[in-house]
């Protein structure tokens, strides 16, 4: 079999009649190597693709869907689930070349979010909501849940908007509405122990507030999707028909919603393909069950399983060393992935004495193979496990002016000129949305400050209305406001209903333009001096451009056509960081490993290789938990196609601390006949120092083996199990019970004396540090902190539950 991409097979233009013609098993034989070729050709049963890194998955997604459009299925049969809209549309243009633009258009394929937020406007009214509904994004809901906490009168430090947020999302994820969370005792004993007590009014009272603004947040696009079909037979069935093919991308990444979702279109129909790698699940901490891939056949007992074995991304050495690393997991489907490639360079094993040593041996080896072997910048990439790593490796890039980009910074879309005019279209667009008026009513100011709002979130809460409707007719909810303000907040109303009205005859770009210029943000841009104000006004033109462009997308040709502002604003609303545009000039990037799943370089550092940092000091705790950075660790090797290296310190600074670090003992996993280590001046200056100096220095024995923490809680958040009856399809639990739930957790272990024992002035001996004395002692419980004035360590903060020392006599 040949992977090559035959011209004249793939070319676009092609004529229309001929991507008609049914063409036989060896046109797909020819393009496909085996595995492949029976990925794409079984049709009739459930199918599970294991896809290795580098094993071309998204080549067959592509034919299977080709495929199924020459042998009888029509577009607006299969529906195609992504995790990104770039994927989704990469896979569109690369099955437009195979069969013809006008075979495959109607295709039903996009991410999760997008594709179920289509199904819920189409069927809006089922759930209880308009079908002009607003799509909150992450900031949106935060601030929300901000107003909540505010209103209610508690601590935002205890109850952090982002904390409740992730709450509120974990339960969404789980499908446990509002009353669910409220009657569980697990879950409320776990919010107790936490101090966040209150966090079930918050929840209620954010999903009412949601529903009296029209809007649904990310996690409601599924929430609702499932509420959708599980309590609606008749409309459940007509989806289930209607997709005859169901096709999911990355479904190691899927979580209990999702999985959920996908059970119920093919409860009737099980023609089903999932494609992913298990050895890449990497996001249970975003809700991700990797069980959802494990157990597969035991939801479709007659599924057949593909292995994609075959990488071609990387050399045999690479892949080598990848087998060996995830080789040490015990939950995972069995696969040997192999290269045809060339042997390549062994995986570079790169001590150093410090983090910042690190770095520069990190630079010095990108600045060689820039200069040897003709490595673009743009195809080097150094990974880490947390963003505060990047530090030091953009110190050293600046000092050697070597271009790089932090991947993953603030969205476009995060952008505040870009949020403001946002907001402005989504409130034309949906008058009852909160996050957007709050946003948008003073902004440019217009003289309505807080204590008028005030007055009108009062009057909103109290008739259970939407902040619009008070604002409109605040005399009808009994708002007092002086007519200053009244003349204010009208000529604000009367420009909404104007834009509104002009919505329903111009289009996204030709109304975007007006809202800029009449709403005063124009005036307002113009005003701000200095390259700060010069890139807000960029930026504002390349959301113009955007906007133009996606227009021009929708409507090809069709100069008279018009693209509703709405179509914009949902598919600006389902964005995601994957989908953010570069300018296109060559930069090393700098990312976390977590972002750099789904891309590859040519070069690849894979940095702070330390023990207690990757993998984390947690992670020795839970076996799942190791499991899963073990996998992270091989997502990150993967990455490379010809060079990779692997770095750590010795020593660095953490929480103001110097701090010694082991090796990770995931380098020493490795097969040794893929890696070479080199000698490192750090071997000199820790390991060649007499034992009592070491200590001195650094606090640690080298004879000893380094201290281990105790466990601390770490909260699973919600637990949840869906076994299957019979090897068929399980049916959704009823509402009223929570599909997930909180974990017990175990009881905390105490450190090696209890804290009631100690005082200020008590003499230790620590395991690591040697002989202190406490200075400061804080907190109480788990939570019981002291400060320690080391003779050789200096000051340490010690959480009291973990440290392992006695006490002495001064």
């Amino acid at each position: 079999m040949t992977n090559s991409n035959a011209g004249h097979i793939l070319d676009p233009y092609q004529r229309e009649e001929a991507a008609f013609v049914v063409r036989p098993d060896s046109f797909w034989q020819e393009q496909l190597n085996d595995s492949q070729w029976e990925a794409v050709r079984h049709c009739d049963r459930p199918l599970l693709v294991i896809a290795g890194a580098g094993s071309g998955k998204t080549r067959v997604l592509t034919y299977k869907i080709a495929y199924l459009l020459e042998h009888g299925y029509k577009p607006w049969d299969i529906l195609a689930l992504t995790f990104t809209n770039k994927a989704a549309k990469e896979m569109n243009e690369r099955i437009a070349r195979i069969v013809g633009p006008g075979r495959s258009r109607g295709l039903w394929s996009g991410t999760f979010h997008s594709c179920f937020a289509r199904i819920l406007r189409a069927e809006s009214e089922a759930v209880g909501m308009k079908s002009d509904f607003s799509i909150y994004d992450a900031a949106d809901s935060r601030s929300l849940i901000k107003s909540i906490i505010k209103e209610r009168g508690l601590n935002d430090k205890t109850y952090a908007p982002s904390r409740i947020q992730g709450r509120i999302s974990s339960a969404k994820n789980n499908l446990i509405l509002p009353q669910d969370y409220a009657a569980d005792a697990q879950i409320q004993a776990y919010d107790q122990r936490e101090g966040i007590g209150e966090t079930h009014h918050i929840y209620t009272e954010y999903f009412r507030r949601c529903r009296t603004a029209g809007a649904f947040d990310f996690d409601d696009l599924l929430l609702y999707t499932y509420l959708l079909f599980a309590h609606n037979e008749e409309i459940r069935q007509r989806y289930g028909q209607r997709f005859k093919y169901l096709l999911v991308d990355e479904y190691q990444d899927t979580n209990y919603a999702q999985h959920a979702i996908v059970s119920l279109l093919t409860r009737d129909n099980p023609h089903i393909c999932v494609v992913g790698d298990d050895a890449q699940s990497i996001y249970s901490f975003r809700g991700a069950k990797i069980d959802n891939i494990l157990h597969f056949h035991r939801q479709y007992p007659e599924a057949i399983t593909v292995k994609l074995e075959q990488n071609y991304r990387s050399t045999q050495n690479i892949v080598g060393a990848a087998n060996s690393i995830i080789a040490h997991n015990k939950g995972q489907i069995e696969k040997v992935v192999f290269s045809e490639n060339e042997e390549g360079d062994k995986i570079r094993v790169m001590p150093a004495a410090t983090d910042k040593e690190e770095a520069a041996k990190v630079v010095g080896v990108i600045a060689r193979l820039h200069r040897t072997e003709s490595v673009g910048f743009d195809q080097i990439a150094i990974l880490y496990r947390t963003n505060a790593q990047s530090r030091s490796f953009e110190d050293v890039l600046r000092e050697r002016n070597f271009p790089y980009r932090i991947y993953g910074g603030l969205s476009f879309y995060q952008r505040k000129e870009i949020k403001d005019i946002l907001a402005y279209l989504r409130l034309l667009s949906n008058l009852d949305d909160e996050e957007a008026f709050k946003r948008v009513v003073n902004y440019p100011a217009r003289g309505i400050g807080n204590t008028t709002l005030q007055k009108l979130f009062t009057a909103s809460r109290e008739h259970g209305v939407s902040l619009w409707s008070v604002a409109e007719h605040p005399d009808a909810y009994g708002v007092a406001l002086n007519r200053g303000t009244l003349g204010k907040l009208a000529a604000f109303c009367t420009l909404l209903r104007d834009f509104q009205a002009q919505a329903a005859r111009l289009g996204a770009f030709d109304l975007v333009l007006k809202v800029i210029s009449e709403s005063g943000i124009k005036a307002d841009l113009d005003r701000e001096d200095g390259p700060e104000g010069d890139s807000r006004r960029e930026n504002v033109e390349e959301l113009l451009g955007a906007i133009r462009s996606f227009e021009h997308e929708v409507l090809g040709e069709n100069t008279q056509g018009r693209v509703p502002v709405t179509d914009y604003l949902q598919q600006s609303a389902l964005q995601t960081d994957a989908d953010e545009k570069d300018d296109g000039t060559p930069k090393i990037t700098l990312m976390t490993i977590h972002a750099a799943k789904g891309l590859e370089f040519d070069a690849v550092f894979v940095t702070g290789l330390e023990e207690n940092l990757f993998p984390g000091s947690q992670a020795r705790l839970f076996a799942n938990e190791m499991e899963e950075e073990r996998r992270l660790f091989y997502v990150a090797v993967t990455r490379a196609k010809r060079f990779c290296y692997l770095s750590y310190a010795q020593s660095r600074y953490r929480y103001g601390n110097l701090e010694v670090s082991d090796e990770s003992l995931f380098v020493g996993e490795i097969d040794r006949r893929f890696v070479v280590k080199d000698a490192s001046s750090s071997d000199a200056l820790i390991g060649g120092i007499a034992p009592s100096l070491r200590k001195a220095l650094f606090g640690v024995d080298s004879a000893a083996e380094p201290p281990r923490p105790k466990p601390a809680f770490r909260p699973s958040c919600f637990e949840t199990s869906a076994p299957s009856r019979g090897g068929q399809t399980p049916r959704p639990a009823p509402l009223a019970k929570p599909l997930r739930r909180v974990e017990t957790p175990p009881a905390a272990i105490s450190g090696s004396v209890h804290p009631a024992r100690l005082a200020i002035g008590t003499c230790i001996d620590h395991e690591r540090f040697g002989r202190g004395r406490i200075t400061q002692i804080e907190g109480s419980g788990d939570n019981a902190k002291a400060t320690v004035e080391f003779d050789l360590s200096g000051r340490k903060n010690l959480l009291l539950k973990f440290a392992k020392f006695t006490v002495v006599e001064a």
